[in-house]
């Protein structure tokens, strides 16, 4: 069996632990999420570690990552360094490891030390607080500010934003950030980053408005884009659905 890995420097100690991460996950039943993915939140040296174990890929993606692409683990890693670099919140990374058998890839391990948090942007949408308007135009600057940093986290959604609030100012941090895109991002296209979270359209407008105040855009354009994308993917989603359930009552 074949392994690659990596440790950050300040977790060099945690190397026999990470040899050994799939018997200690498996003997570990904190789970805090459980979908494709698995989460669980194991103490080790001291620290609340969370460890992420990504589903074994299929066939074709076995010969990928391992040939070819790089994993969500490795990419898991190395981007919470360059979100660090870049001064934009996630959890601190602890290093990532991949198993081989025969040439192919199979199972992978991402750690960070678990991170508290408040509520997430799911919360504010789903159960809103009293201070759901001021959250929701700080969270609009926070998005202006990572986008103008090259940010692009593919999967900004709901539950991968967790608040913090510290003093009367809202902090946001980024997790699940194995897909992200350090790139240029035009003005009018970073609306279309708000296209996963589901809000309403009376928030959406707010979202568009102050987005556009900062990046200096035409409001009523930056408005018509916000919506355009947003029906735009929960159209593809419904469509997807009614797909899937043609199939699945024949």
């Amino acid at each position: 069996m074949g392994i690659k890995y990596k440790l950050h420097p300040s977790y060099q100690h945690f190397k026999e632990d990470i040899f050994h991460i799939k018997e200690i996950f498996s003997k570990d039943n904190e789970i805090i999420h459980k979908a494709r993915n698995v989460l669980k939140v194991i103490p080790l040296h001291g620290i609340q570690t969370v460890v992420k174990a990504f589903r074994i890929p299929n066939a074709i993606n076995q010969f990928a990552y391992a040939y070819i692409r790089k994993s969500k683990a490795y990419k898991s890693y190395f981007n919470a360094l360059k979100l660090q670099e870049l001064q934009v919140s996630t959890p601190s990374p602890i290093g990532f490891i991949e198993f081989y058998r025969n040439g192919f890839f199979k199972e992978s391990y991402f750690l960070c030390e678990k991170f508290d948090y408040e509520l997430t942007m799911a919360e504010i949408r789903d159960n809103p607080p009293k201070d759901k308007d001021a959250i929701l135009k700080a969270f609009t600057s926070f998005s202006y500010e990572i986008h103008k940093k090259g940010v692009w986290h593919v999967d900004y959604s709901g539950g991968n934003i967790l608040i913090n609030r510290e003093q009367g100012q809202y902090k946001f941090s980024l997790v699940d950030i194995n897909r992200m895109e350090f790139r240029d991002i035009n003005n009018y296209e970073g609306l279309e980053n708000f296209n996963k979270f589901w809000f309403n359209e009376k928030d959406l407008t707010s979202i568009a408005k102050e987005y556009a105040l900062l990046a200096k855009l035409d409001e009523k354009k930056a408005i018509s884009e916000i919506i355009f994308q947003d029906k735009k993917l929960k159209n593809h989603v419904l469509r997807r659905r009614k797909f899937k359930a043609i199939f699945k009552n024949n």
